[in-house]
């Protein structure tokens, strides 16, 4: 069976309680399929009102009841706040793999009033309540996905169509109280969590809600070398300097050993000098090569701007403090020194291989996002490449 593309819109209310993590991690680790591609979207009235009269009829008349729900659902949740006109969150995420859509309904199950398990996504975070006269008093599906390649396509064409106007870094979304400040912050799920389909991604995010903060930006990215050079930058000339005391006691004792006698301390601060800035060198290319699959020096200069072979998600949280905030969760860069309880500490392995990146100030910030380009579109990209423009 060939590969098919199918998604999952994970709703406002998920969004808002902070069930995003947990909803990921599932879908990854229990589904199997390749995370392909994500966007956030803040939906117009329009989108909201397509999606769901592109819901069809279902199998039975429990099937036809609850997909009423759902279209009458979009229409109320997934459309601006009609009291406000505030548009809502939410998170598309694009799955592949074969039988998408039927191993994505295994994992998120249905919606039932005599739902009793939660050992699917919707028996966990969904609600269908009913009172003694079988009459629906509330309901909540916490995620939306099609029953039906064919539905895949005709809502992933419509969202794809949308994707500009109501998709992408978005703004205004959130509201403050008087004096709140809200910063934007970037974090990098690096590599090292998609090796194979596991709950890690899932698991950080899930640990990042601690903050209060709000996701209004996703992107699955695979960083070019020349982003990933032009992103670490700034800690080149660190590495190239930092590591000269080490690299001569280093050189000094190899030296010694091979040679049989010693080394004075002046010609071993000399090695240092001489030898500090290679070994900086080295690492800073092994972190490139990391993050992007190839290192500078094994990439021809026109393949230098195109997609590494690695993976990666990029968030932008928004919020008072978040800067703060997102790296008192992330722990510090050696994940030996990170406190229980913090990302580093719970997934890191090493000082470069250390599960998370996360900008150190708003600059930072800004610089970051510029180079990982948020707003680029790749989610459509996706979308057109498997059923055509």
């Amino acid at each position: 069976m060939p590969a098919q593309l199918a998604y999952v819109i994970i709703t406002p209310y998920s969004l808002l309680k902070s069930r995003t993590g947990g909803i990921i991690a599932r879908l990854i680790a229990r589904s199997g399929l390749e995370l392909v591609g994500a966007r956030m979207f803040a939906p117009s009235l329009e989108l909201a009102q397509e999606h769901a009269a592109l819901i069809g009829p279902g199998h039975s008349p429990e099937e036809n009841r609850v997909q009423e729900l759902i279209r009458q659902y979009v229409r109320r949740h997934l459309a601006p706040d009609p009291h406000t006109q505030r548009r809502r969150r939410v998170m598309v995420l694009l799955f592949q793999g074969e039988d998408a859509t039927g191993r994505l309904r295994a994992v998120i199950g249905n919606v039932s009033a005599h739902q009793t398990r939660g050992d699917t996504i919707r028996g966990t975070y969904g609600d269908l309540i009913t009172d003694e006269n079988d009459v629906v008093q509330y309901f909540e599906p916490a995620v939306l996905y099609p029953p039906t390649p064919q539905e895949a396509e005709r809502k992933l064409r419509l969202w794809a169509r949308y994707s500009d106007t109501d998709g992408g870094v978005l703004e205004n979304v959130i509201s403050y109280g008087p004096g709140e400040v809200p910063e934007r912050t970037l974090v990098l799920l690096k590599p090292d969590n998609f090796r194979f389909p596991s709950g890690r991604p899932g698991n950080m995010i899930d640990l990042f809600s601690r903050t209060g903060l709000f996701i209004v930006a996703i992107k699955v990215h695979r960083m070019s070398t020349a982003e990933a050079v032009e992103f670490y930058e700034p800690v080149r000339e660190l590495l190239r300097t930092k590591f000269k005391e080490a690299v001569a006691a280093r050189a000094k004792a190899a030296l010694e050993k091979e040679l049989g006698f010693g080394v004075p301390e002046a010609q071993a601060r000399q090695l240092g000098e001489l030898l500090g800035p290679l070994f900086g060198e080295n690492q800073f290319e092994s972190i490139v090569r990391f993050m992007s699959g190839r290192s500078p020096a094994e990439c021809a200069p026109a393949a230098r701007s195109q997609p590494g072979s690695e993976k990666c998600i990029a968030l932008v949280y928004e919020g008072a403090n978040a800067v703060s905030k997102i790296r008192d969760v992330l722990g510090p860069t050696d994940p030996t020194k990170a406190p229980p309880g913090s990302i580093r500490r719970e997934f890191g392995s090493n000082i470069m291989v250390n599960a998370a990146h996360a900008s150190d100030s708003v600059e930072s910030a800004r610089r970051e996002m510029a180079i990982i380009n948020l707003a680029d579109n790749n989610f459509r990209r996706t979308i057109e490449e498997c059923y055509g423009p």
